[in-house]
């Protein structure tokens, strides 16, 4: 079936065509895969970025804030990079380009989502202690993909994307119910034992 994707803001959509169009506007230099792309760029497949904050056992629950939108940048028939927005005091604003495994890994995500029998809205879900970027299918479909706080169901799935952290197979998914537990006792300290007292 196909994913619902949510549509982007359009001040966020904006500020993306306005990089891509102007690369003076632009602060850092694009990276090699635009450089090199042939012929007009476009934007597609907007996804919301969120990231899970508080995963370290903490007396807290862990929670999402979303961070950003990200675009997959299109060449011809190929995805060459992806563009990032950012939430600033004046609205949706570009970020930066960037390139790397995780751009043909979310594309080969997408489509592994697409085959599924159910319809999800897609979602990236970045995990930084672990360095780890997933593809998050909420099982939400009427959802709104941009609210600044939310977390995944029990039944959302979480495709990891590749490079996964060591131990956690790439795009394979996971319930939400199943992996994030598993992430929060990866990053729990092992517990010191206490040395007895000298006689």
């Amino acid at each position: 079936m196909p994913l619902l994707v949510p549509p982007a803001p359009a001040p966020a959509l904006r500020s993306v065509l306005a990089a891509l169009g102007s690369p003076t506007a632009v602060r850092e230099a694009r990276p090699p895969a635009l450089r090199a792309a042939q012929g007009p760029l476009s934007p597609e497949f907007p996804l919301p970025f969120h990231v899970l904050d508080g995963i370290i056992p903490s007396g807290r629950p862990p929670r999402t804030r979303l961070t950003g939108w990200r675009f997959l940048i299109r060449s011809g028939d190929r995805t060459v990079a992806a563009a990032d927005t950012v939430l600033t005091a004046d609205g949706w604003a570009f970020s930066h380009f960037c390139e790397g495994p995780y751009i043909a890994s979310s594309q080969l995500a997408m489509r592994q989502a697409e085959a599924m029998t159910a319809r999800y809205q897609p979602r990236l879900l970045s995990v930084p202690e672990l360095y780890m970027l997933t593809l998050w299918l909420h099982d939400g479909p009427v959802a709104d993909a941009g609210e600044p706080e939310a977390m995944p169901l029990p039944t959302d799935l979480l495709v990891p994307l590749a490079p996964a952290p060591p131990g956690i197979a790439s795009h394979r998914p996971h319930r939400a119910a199943d992996l994030l537990p598993l992430l929060t006792h990866r990053l729990t300290p092992p517990a010191v034992p206490l040395l007895s007292q000298p006689a």
